[in-house]
């Protein structure tokens, strides 16, 4: 198997200035393609980080992909830096000073001295065209090997990968096949899950593994298989998987790249049922995520956010008795939300959350963490209580996803 080293230049990734996008794009497309990243490097941006980036690079991968480093400015050295180390002169690149006089014509502007000097390019380079900057990408044969040199502007990184880069490395590459099927789960952790399913993982064969990833209420389990004939292990993977989802049941809301937001909105769509939220420590983040999906207004009436007791009183008619006997985190009063919320609102279900985010706030019988959620319709409600750690802003996502599926699966049932 080919094996890609990803080589990001730039002090913006190494101080968190930028964060790097671009490794993570280039990954996945390499992925498809058969082609196992086997490091990703981020260096600075001087002489000596840029050598060294290259030979550590050489020494493992036959693909180096490299990026940043290649604008007009004085800073950007990535270019003379690879020419001086590989023992090529410089020469002008008619071609690319023409596109660039045209870019700077339609955009009635002037070209700098700093744009001529950019189109000085090492000797031995092949030149990868670039239609949406002014510096083209390079390409380098060297010892068996290719290294790749690009901006480091995403757009401008995806045009000349999409154009150039992945139908050379696709034709001259390719000679296995990578096949991923991604299982998504709600409501268990790793651990939980993965001891469930430890009899069908003993029988996965050699080529085929699994990687857990977690997050605040989620896991996505990913089965990859390696080989040379792509249907088979698509086959495969989807066999296994059916028989994980078997064990897992309703902890599985979905597939690859969809999200707890867009199989409720599927759901909702499917049923013909309106939903809302009712929220208080969550801030309305339920109601956020559910409309980054497109069309969600067919299905999503809206939401109350009420943080406070009186808005608690005043909008979802949660009863002051309730408030003041058993708090705001209660299991009643999550009920007494969905009520309220169907009614002001005008759904067919609801669902609300109230709990106590932190860092500050808990009690010893409520500790910080503490998340009533409800979910309901006019005539059944169904309640749970989680308990998330100390920090605010992951006990807020951990409490928001919890919700979502507790919706999802209320949605299911009806």
């Amino acid at each position: 198997m080919h094996k890609a080293i990803i080589l990001t230049i730039g002090d913006e990734l190494l101080i968190g200035q930028t964060i790097d996008t671009n490794s993570a794009w280039m990954g996945g497309e390499l992925n498809k393609l058969g082609i196992h990243i086997e490091e990703k490097i981020a260096i600075q941006d001087t002489k000596d980080g840029i050598i060294s980036g290259i030979e550590r690079a050489m020494a493992k991968g036959d693909i180096i992909l490299i990026t940043g480093g290649l604008g007009p400015t004085k800073d950007d050295i990535t270019k003379k830096v690879m020419a001086d180390h590989f023992g090529m002169g410089m020469r002008f690149d008619d071609p690319t000073w023409e596109r660039i006089e045209g870019l700077f014509a339609r955009w009635g502007r002037s070209t700098t001295p700093a744009h001529k000097e950019q189109c000085y390019m090492p000797d031995g380079a092949q030149i990868l065209e670039n239609k949406m900057g002014t510096a083209p990408g390079m390409l380098f044969e060297v010892d068996g090997k290719i290294l790749i040199s690009m901006p480091g502007v995403p757009y401008e990184m995806k045009y000349i990968m999409e154009n150039s880069v992945l139908p050379m490395i696709k034709e001259k590459y390719t000679d296995r096949s990578i096949v991923h099927h991604t299982i998504l789960t709600a409501g268990e952790g790793e651990s939980r899950i993965a001891a469930q399913i430890d009899d069908i993982l003993n029988l996965l064969p050699d080529h085929i593994s699994i990687a857990y990833l977690p997050n605040l209420g989620t896991v996505k389990l990913r089965l990859t298989a390696t080989g040379t004939n792509e249907d088979s292990l698509q086959n495969e993977v989807e066999k296994y998987g059916a028989q994980i989802e078997n064990i897992l049941g309703d902890l599985v809301y979905g597939h690859g790249k969809e999200t707890l937001a867009s199989v409720i909105g599927k759901i909702a769509l499917e049923k013909k049922l309106k939903i809302g939220t009712a929220e208080s420590c969550t801030g309305g983040l339920v109601a956020s995520k559910i409309v980054t999906v497109p069309g969600s207004s067919a299905y999503f009436e809206g939401s109350v956010v009420t943080y406070s007791y009186k808005l608690k009183e005043t909008l979802l008619k949660v009863k002051k008795d309730t408030l003041n006997t058993v708090g705001a985190v209660s299991e009643e009063t999550v009920r007494e939300m969905v009520t309220g919320a169907i009614d002001h609102l005008g759904v067919d279900i609801a669902v609300a959350i109230s709990g106590i985010a932190g860092p500050s706030g808990g009690t010893e019988d409520k500790p910080v963490g503490t998340v009533w959620i409800a979910c309901g319709n006019k005539t059944e409600t169904v309640t749970l209580r989680i308990q998330a750690g100390k920090d605010r802003q992951k006990n807020i996502e951990y409490a928001s996803n919890y919700a979502m599926n507790v919706l999802r699966k209320f949605l299911l049932a009806q």
